[in-house]
């Protein structure tokens, strides 16, 4: 993933090279603890933080490997400026406790917040309470848009499920059934990634049918028994799709268990270890890689410009959008062949 990145941010490393110099960083293991990055040197430069400046990255599930991506985006553009930061969270998905969290943050009045949603409208008041305070916020792969948050960077997900919808219907000839084990009443991003996903399939491959949609509740168990099922109800079912890794995991067990690996193509969403290592056994197909580290770079550079009134002079006083309100971060697919480029750096 290291070397994507590079790539990507090339052009953006040379425009803030002035930035550079004197920054550290030591990413920590997400948790309830906050994990810190950077150092800073007083400078007074627009394009160099201050000594007191410290920049919180947080999630809900906040130990798991998905956030690594982010986290480490985050510390890469920090670097850029001598920025301090932090990440932390809560270590399941209560919002009540999500919520204590994010205040205790507040508290601390850091130069900037981003943070994931996992209940789009239990955190807005949360938000709103951050943003009277003065502090920029920006979300990141989930939105709360109902929230005063200034910007949203994450996946367009009704796109990405029409990229994995392109793909299914390359890899199994444009003809024939297909499956979804997603979560229909889960969260915006779960029902848009259905969706596109979907109406693609409606619009673009009149002889391929979606036989069913299952509800794999993000557990790699329970979509397993739900893939079971399908297969047993529609046996000539040549393609699945999922709408998370664990629910990727669970539908790749079911069909290798089912003896239809390689035969039976799979589409499975993000990338973590387990998902590459089934891509490269040659039982999940392909997958949607997000652009976890874009989220988590650009969130800080649109933090940190907001904090120094680098984009709009007096956007707040003046009641100005300082920033693109949403930024589609993109997808790519996966496959055997280009696998090796997603995996976590250790």
């Amino acid at each position: 993933m290291k070397k994507l990145l590079s790539v990507l941010l090339a052009f953006t490393m040379v425009f803030s090279l002035t930035a550079c110099g004197g920054g550290q960083s030591a990413s920590g293991n997400a948790g309830t603890e906050p994990a810190t990055s950077g150092a800073s040197d007083t400078i007074n430069s627009p394009l160099r933080a201050q000594e007191d400046e410290v920049y919180y990255m947080l999630a809900f599930y906040s130990g798991i490997e998905y956030w690594k991506g982010c986290y480490n985006g985050f510390t890469k553009a920090a670097e850029l400026y001598g920025a301090k930061t932090e990440f932390g969270g809560p270590t399941d998905s209560d919002i009540a406790s999500y919520v204590n969290y994010i205040r205790s943050v507040i508290a601390k009045n850091p130069a900037g917040i981003a943070l994931t949603c996992n209940d789009s409208t239990g955190l807005i008041d949360v938000i709103n309470e951050a943003r009277a305070a003065g502090i920029p916020v920006v979300t990141y792969d989930s939105d709360s848009a109902q929230s005063d948050r200034l910007a949203y960077l994450g996946t367009g997900n009704y796109n990405a499920g029409a990229a994995a919808a392109k793909f299914i219907a390359e890899q199994i000839g444009h003809a024939g059934e297909v499956a979804i084990v997603g979560s229909p009443s889960g969260s915006e991003s779960q029902i848009d990634r259905i969706d596109g996903f979907v109406e693609y399939m409606e619009k673009n491959e009149p002889d391929i049918q979606v036989v069913a949609i299952e509800d794999g509740k993000a557990d790699s168990v329970e979509s397993s028994k739900a893939a079971a099922s399908i297969m047993q109800a529609y046996p000539g079912v040549k393609g699945f799709y999922t709408t998370s890794a664990q629910m990727g995991a669970g539908v790749a067990t079911a069909v290798e268990e089912s003896g239809n690996t390689g035969e039976i193509k799979i589409c499975a969403f993000d990338t973590d270890n387990a998902t590459l290592d089934f891509i490269k056994a040659g039982v999940i197909t392909g997958s949607v890689a997000q652009g976890v580290e874009l989220m988590g770079y650009w969130s800080f550079q649109f933090l940190f410009q907001t904090q120094h009134d680098l984009v709009v002079d007096e956007w707040e006083e003046n009641r100005l959008t300082p920033l693109p309100t949403t930024v589609d971060t993109g997808v790519s697919i996966v496959t055997k062949e280009n696998a090796d480029l997603f995996y976590a750096e250790s």
